[in-house]
C-alpha cells in the first residue's frame, strides 16, 4: 500500500549496475504524494545533469529516512555496506584531527544508490577529489532575508550578470529550490578556499555598491535589514556546501534547484520547478549548465578588488568571528 513503506523492492538498471530500491512506494513528499521511486525516476530523468553537477566532488548527503516530513540526517561518511563500486574521496579536517571518506559521484548509479539510502538532497564541495584544497567552482549565493521578495532577487541577479559580463566571466544561474538564486562560475583550481572566499566577498561588495537599497554584505545576520538580500560569500569557505544543480530539496513540494537561463530571470518562479515538472523541461531544453566546464576563469581581477578593499580598511570577516 502506498505510503506504508512495506512495498516490495524494485531493481533499477543504471548503466553497468543494478541498484535495488527498497520501499519504493514510501511517500517522501506529502504535497502530491510522491514516493521514493518517484524520486529515483526523477534523478534518472536528469542523469547527465546531476552527474555533471556532482562529478568528482566530495558530497554530503541529506537523508530523510521517513520522508521529508521526518528528521533529516546529514551524512558525510560513506556508510558500512556501501557497494564496492561507489566512488569515494578522503577529506581531512585538521582543526579536529579527523578525516572522512565521503561519497564522490562519478556515475548515475551512485546517485540512485544514494536515493536508496533515503537521500533527497546532494550538497557537494566546490572542489574535486584531484585536489580537494583548491576549488574549481565559485558560488554566488543570492540569499533573501525573511522579508525580501523574489522581485528583489531578480533585480540583484541582473546586477550580478552585469558585473560578470564586465569581467568577461560566464556565470551559470540556477534556482536554489527555495527563495533564492545561485550563480556558479568555473575557476582555475589555482587558489585555496581562503582566496576564493576573499574574491567572492570582493564581488559581493561590488554588487552591493551598485544596488545598495537591495543588497547587503553585512556579516552578522542580526544586523541585516530583513528586507535585504545577502550575497553569501561564505558559501565558498572550506567544507561549506549548498544544494547542487538538479538536487531535489527536502520539502513537501519536492522543489528542485534548477538551472535557468539569464533571459528567464524576470519570469521564473522557483516554485514551478519540482520533480513532477523538471523532467519535461530537461527533455526539451537539455542541461543548461552543459557548458559550465568549457572555460575556467581567473580570480586575479577579483583578488585585486579584494586587496583594494582591504587597503581601504574593509576587513574580511573570518569564520571564527562570524
Amino acid at each position: 500500500m502506498a505510503g506504508t513503506g512495506k512495498s516490495p523492492a524494485v531493481e533499477l538498471e543504471v548503466g553497468d549496475h543494478t541498484v535495488r530500491v527498497s520501499n519504493p512506494d514510501r511517500v517522501y513528499f506529502a504535497a502530491r504524494g510522491e514516493t521514493k521511486l518517484d524520486l529515483a525516476n526523477y534523478y534518472l530523468s536528469v542523469g547527465d545533469g546531476i552527474v555533471r553537477a556532482l562529478r568528482e566532488r566530495p558530497c554530503m548527503l541529506h537523508r530523510f529516512p521517513d520522508g521529508t516530513g521526518g528528521p533529516k540526517v546529514h551524512q558525510k561518511r560513506v556508510p558500512q555496506g556501501a557497494p564496492p563500486w561507489l566512488g569515494t574521496v578522503r577529506v581531512h579536517f585538521p582543526r579536529y584531527g579527523r578525516h572522512a571518506d565521503e561519497p564522490c559521484v562519478t556515475r548515475l548509479a551512485e546517485v540512485i544508490w544514494a536515493v536508496q539510502m533515503s537521500t533527497v538532497e546532494f550538497h557537494p564541495w566546490n572542489s574535486r577529489r584531484a585536489d580537494t584544497e583548491r576549488p574549481d567552482e565559485w558560488r554566488i549565493d543570492l540569499d533573501p532575508m525573511p522579508e525580501c521578495d523574489f522581485a528583489t532577487v531578480r533585480r540583484v541577479a541582473h546586477v550580478v550578470h552585469e558585473v560578470l559580463d564586465e569581467l568577461g566571466i560566464a556565470g551559470y544561474p540556477k534556482t536554489s529550490g527555495g527563495r533564492g538564486l545561485h550563480v556558479y562560475v568555473r575557476v582555475a583550481p589555482e587558489w585555496g578556499f581562503g582566496d576564493v572566499r576573499r574574491a567572492a566577498l570582493a564581488f559581493a561588495r561590488e554588487v552591493e555598491r551598485r544596488a545598495p537599497e537591495d543588497v547587503t554584505t553585512t556579516w552578522w545576520r542580526r544586523d541585516r535589514d530583513p528586507r535585504s538580500l545577502f550575497v553569501d560569500y561564505n558559501q565558498n569557505a572550506r567544507d561549506h556546501t549548498i544544494a547542487s544543480a538538479y538536487s531535489v530539496r527536502g520539502n513537501p513540494e519536492a522543489t528542485v534547484s534548477t538551472p535557468v537561463g539569464w533571459e528567464e530571470i524576470d519570469d521564473v518562479d522557483p516554485r514551478d520547478f519540482t520533480i513532477a515538472t523538471v523532467p519535461a523541461r530537461y527533455a526539451k531544453l537539455g542541461d543548461l549548465h552543459a557548458g559550465i566546464d568549457d572555460v575556467a576563469h581567473s580570480l586575479a581581477p577579483l583578488l585585486a578588488w579584494a586587496e583594494r578593499d582591504e587597503r581601504a580598511g574593509l576587513a574580511t570577516p573570518t569564520e571564527e568571528t562570524g
